[in-house]
């Protein structure tokens, strides 16, 4: 007999489709075993003592933390100073420097209501605590390990310089550690800390 000519074709194997590709994550280092020592044992460890952690904040006189408090709730009140036709042209409304509008007509230099606020001397922060920086410390700019260990680390905290170069920034971050020197601008973080 022939084969039917009506019959249907048999289907074409399609292939199975591929497992979705997972994400392994690497395992965690293993934690190396420490060795248990007997109380009675001679060896004598050669530890460096701990150095002193690097204060959060500094420590403050009652009347500059009074201050300090009151900045914060100043600047909190604050209100955005806008430069006059910020609304019309980006270059001026994304610009943070402010301008004095000298218009004779300006509606903004006459106070009106409507119009945004001045910038004026009664918005300014306590003179005391003006150049600290949130946490309480004066910043002070470093370069060198000299100029670091100049520093009191209960008031002052390091910036190092833009302009130091990452090998020597490391050994200053490293000196600031061992200092207990709070450094504002890390490039790394100290362990424990996230």
């Amino acid at each position: 007999m022939s084969p039917d000519p009506v019959a249907a074709p048999e289907p074409e194997e399609t292939p199975a489709p591929k497992p979705a590709r997972r994400r392994v994550r690497a395992a965690p280092p293993a934690e190396e075993k420490k060795e248990i020592v007997p109380a009675d044992a001679t060896a004598v460890t050669t530890e460096e003592p701990a150095a002193p952690r690097a204060p959060k904040r500094a420590s403050l006189d009652p009347e500059s933390a009074k201050l300090l408090r009151l900045r914060r709730e100043l600047d909190r009140h604050r209100p955005l100073f806008v430069r006059q036709a910020a609304h019309r042209y980006y270059r001026i409304g994304r610009d943070e420097s402010w301008r004095r509008p000298r218009g004779l007509q300006s509606k903004q230099r006459r106070h009106y209501g409507y119009r945004s606020v001045i910038v004026r001397v009664g918005y300014r922060s306590p003179a005391k605590v003006r150049d600290l920086v949130p946490s309480g410390f004066r910043p002070i700019i470093i370069r060198t390990t000299g100029e670091l260990e100049k520093l009191d680390a209960t008031k002052e905290a390091a910036i190092i310089a833009r302009t130091v170069g990452t090998r020597r920034r490391l050994t200053l971050e490293e000196t600031a550690r061992r200092l207990g020197i709070h450094v504002l601008n890390p490039i790394t973080t100290p362990e424990g800390e996230e």
